[in-house]
């Protein structure tokens, strides 16, 4: 996936940027910031993983792990960020359509750094197809592959 290319145009993505592009608020906005996005292509999203996560007191209690489905649902919003961006669109949502080839690697836990990266497979009018990979220590945790369209509001 792109990221060391010195040809890309890496911009980041504050959390008041994501909160302006995301409909989703707390305890379901699951990422922290982007910090690469090349339009079209790829971005890269950042999720701190706390003990303070309220997922933590109902999953596996005295040995806390993240559901993998906030794994997945954190790189959808990667995604939606990264198809909103792309599609340069104002009064649009994106709404995530599906999720095919997930595959869990690797427990993550509090304390860790999940690292989300998206890339556009393809595109076919308002839907997108993304590969999602989520590392923490530069080791897969989870990838999948999710789908995405951009509705009106």
């Amino acid at each position: 996936m792109a990221g060391n290319n010195p040809d890309t145009t890496d911009k980041a993505i504050d959390i008041n940027e994501i909160l302006r592009i995301l409909p989703h608020r707390y305890p379901f906005l699951l990422i922290d910031r982007v910090v690469e996005l090349e339009e079209g292509k790829y971005a890269k999203g950042i999720k701190n993983v706390t003990i303070n996560e309220p997922f933590f007191k109902g999953h596996f209690p005295g040995h806390p792990i993240m559901p993998g489905v906030l794994i997945v649902e954190a790189m959808a919003q990667v995604g939606g960020i990264l198809a909103f961006k792309s599609a340069n669109v104002t009064n649009k949502a994106v709404y995530f359509m599906g999720i095919d080839k997930a595959r869990f690697r690797r427990p993550v836990l509090p304390g860790d750094r999940l690292v989300l990266t998206l890339e556009v497979q393809k595109t076919r009018g308002s839907v997108w197809m993304f590969k999602g990979l989520a590392h923490v220590d530069d080791k897969l945790a989870a990838e999948a592959e999710l789908m995405a369209t951009i509705v009106d509001k």
